[in-house]
């Protein structure tokens, strides 16, 4: 086994024996025990005081959903502003201008969604002043989102018949003073003391090796790569992302950022275990969702370390072929492992371009999207699991002839016509999407916007296809990355892409919420011999088996004519 691979295997182990003792911690928290932070207490007292919460006061499901909606919003105008007139204003030592009223729409709504979709260029589209109080307060904020309704999931399968399911401000406000803070301000200085810029200064005259003189951008970047990361929100200080040397300066920063950004998802699943008391229920989950990732895994490495053919077939060697595009200091296995785990969560970071992986590595980044629940992103990834547990118990009580039944509730028409909409709805935004812009790009490739639909696309064909159904994929995922052949700062793709984000992040948390809040509600029907258990491993597999099954059908055709065709053409020749 080579370096590389251990290098790959060792990443996973530690972040997997990591997130065991974080999600203990993290189901204290949310259940009030005793943990070592409790010296923050104090403030988060003086903060409900200063924001009048009533913190004894809890909340039903809909109560929840409004708090969550309406501080969302109040969220959005604020970066707006504050991003649409960024350049007459202070903390910008590099004169970098105001955005456009359509690149301020998608990008507050990008960040305000957890997805950090960058339409823009980093450090020459942003100030310090934007990323610092823009970005990263965003950052914190759609993490804690995300938690915070998972957490209100957890309060209804954990309690027999209730409609008090906490308190939103409490939840929301102990994700980011127990956990996020505590754990970024960590990841932060380990960053900086590896060469992560950390300054308020502006960019740097510096001599290349080969004798040029070049302006490189500076800034307090550790902090935002830290939460980033963490919060599995993926965007970049740098318009590189953690490709940039000063972004991912070293192979311990690699590994650190590869840990962390997978390091919440998981550890969210063994909280549902320790929050709920059903151990061997969070690992059957973890199973599923492990499984699901090598799926992805194993054909993606395989495919970046064996090379593209048509490189050595120009009697380059094979080692070149499997670098081209991929992260040279640390390896194509590296490159590829990131890029799946930062697609089958929601972070988006890359330390690759993904429109140079292989086609079978783009198919398989994509699939780990339209999947978007194996691990998923800060609470959200078991959020959208939990509609395919729904589907998956409902399917195999039909099968057994019984009333469907999970954790003691009844799942009757009301939660099945929910779950159906949910899971449905993710594939019709992506598809929708890809069609329109596919359309307005064979019948109207010379409109008269800011930028012709023509010019979209660097690489036509196959390739060209994956990019627009890549873009609108990541976007409903929440993840952000992208095939970056695509030139994607324009009306139609910062208009488009702004309501594909805003379906994307909302409904998959209103209809969970939902389905939780009137199961909590129902009688509690104790388990008995015939009860249909859901955690076992044929549980598990019957779940991954619908997750497939439904990915397959919705996105096979479209797949087919993406990656799937560029595969066999790459081959063919």
């Amino acid at each position: 086994m080579n370096t590389e691979l251990i290098g790959v295997i060792a990443t996973f182990a530690i972040t997997v024996l990591l997130a065991i003792p974080l999600g203990k911690y993290i189901a204290k928290v949310f259940n009030n025990e005793k943990t070592i932070l409790d010296f923050i207490a104090p403030v988060e007292r003086f903060i409900f005081r200063i924001c009048g919460i009533d913190t004894s006061k809890e909340m039903n499901w809909k109560q929840h959903l409004m708090a969550l909606l309406t501080i969302n919003m109040l969220w959005f105008v604020y970066a707006f502003v504050l991003l649409y007139t960024q350049g007459s204003l202070f903390l910008n030592p590099d004169g970098n201008p105001s955005m456009t009223s359509d690149l301020t729409f998608n990008t507050a709504i990008s960040f305000l969604v957890n997805c950090n979709l960058q339409d823009y260029s980093g450090e020459t589209g942003a100030t310090y002043l934007t990323q610092l109080f823009v970005f990263n307060f965003l950052m914190f904020v759609s993490a804690a989102t995300g938690i915070a309704a998972l957490v209100v999931v957890f309060n209804a399968m954990r309690d027999k018949v209730t409609d008090k399911l906490g308190n939103f401000f409490v939840i929301f406000t102990k994700t980011i003073t127990r956990i996020l803070l505590p754990l970024s301000i960590v990841i932060a200085v380990l960053l900086v003391f590896n060469g992560t810029p950390a300054s308020f200064h502006g960019k740097d005259s510096i001599i290349t090796m080969q004798g040029d003189t070049v302006q490189v951008s500076r800034g307090p970047a550790a902090g935002m790569i830290a939460i980033k990361h963490l919060g599995t929100n993926g965007g970049g200080w740098f318009g590189a992302n953690s490709a940039h040397p000063l972004e991912n300066p070293n192979y311990f920063t690699n590994m650190l950022e590869m840990v962390v950004q997978v390091l919440i998802p998981i550890a969210m699943i063994f909280a549902l275990g320790f929050y709920i008391k059903r151990k061997k229920f969070s690992y059957v989950i973890f199973g599923v969702m492990t499984i699901g990732m090598l799926t992805l895994l194993i054909p993606t490495m395989m495919a970046e370390m064996n090379g593209n053919p048509a490189i050595t077939a120009m009697g380059i060697d094979q080692h070149s072929g499997a670098t081209e595009g991929k992260e040279v200091r640390f390896g194509a296995a590296a490159s590829g492992y990131w890029s799946i785990v930062t697609t089958i969560i929601s972070t988006g970071s890359v330390n690759s371009m993904h429109d140079s992986s292989m086609p079978l590595s783009g198919n398989m980044q994509l699939l780990g999207m339209m999947v978007n629940s194996f691990y998923g992103g800060c609470g959200v990834g078991i959020l959208n699991y939990y509609i395919f547990i729904i589907i998956a118990v409902f399917i195999s009580g039909l099968m057994v002839g019984r009333t469907p039944e999970f954790l003691g509730r009844k799942i009757e028409a009301r939660e099945m016509k929910i779950a159906t909409l949910i899971a449905l709805l993710h594939p019709f935004i992506i598809l929708v999407g890809t069609a329109i812009s596919s359309f307005t790009l064979v019948h109207y490739p010379n409109a008269d916007w800011a930028v012709k639909p023509s010019t979209w696309l660097n690489n036509p064909g196959y390739h060209g296809f994956s990019e627009m159904l890549y873009q609108y994929t990541s976007c409903a995922a929440n993840n952000g990355s992208g095939f970056e052949g695509l030139g994607d700062n324009n009306v139609f793709w910062n208009v488009t892409t702004g309501f594909v984000l805003i379906l994307g992040r909302y409904l998959p948390i209103i209809g969970p919420l939902a389905i939780a809040g009137i199961l909590a509600k129902k009688k509690y029907i104790p388990e008995s011999a015939g009860t249909l258990r859901t955690d076992t491993g044929t549980f598990g597999l019957m779940t991954y088996a619908v997750i497939m099954i439904i990915a397959a059908l919705a996105f096979f055709p479209a797949l087919v004519l993406g990656p799937i065709a560029e595969y066999f053409s790459l081959y063919h020749h």
